[in-house]
């Protein structure tokens, strides 16, 4: 992606049972990566997303820009 225009993502880490951290952009679909290091982790995402957004439609990335706010909540459910 070139043009110089920034846009702020949100990334979910999580560590799994292994170490490992997993990241995931839930804004673009299938755009997820892990690393043995969050540092590692953080900056696979980074490479991914760039590669994600090369691949997407103009108009999804142009979306991506009008974002204003993006929250992470956590629910509460019986299992």
């Amino acid at each position: 992606m070139t043009g110089g225009k920034k846009v702020l993502l949100p990334v979910l880490v999580e560590k799994d049972e292994d170490g490992f951290y997993v990241v995931e952009c839930p804004l673009l679909q299938g755009c997820y990566t892990q690393g043995k290091t969050l540092d590692e982790a953080l900056k696979n995402i980074h490479e991914v997303i760039e590669q994600c957004l090369e691949e997407q439609k103009e108009e999804i990335v142009e979306q991506l820009d009008t974002i204003q706010e993006f929250s992470y909540h956590i629910v509460a459910v019986e299992i």
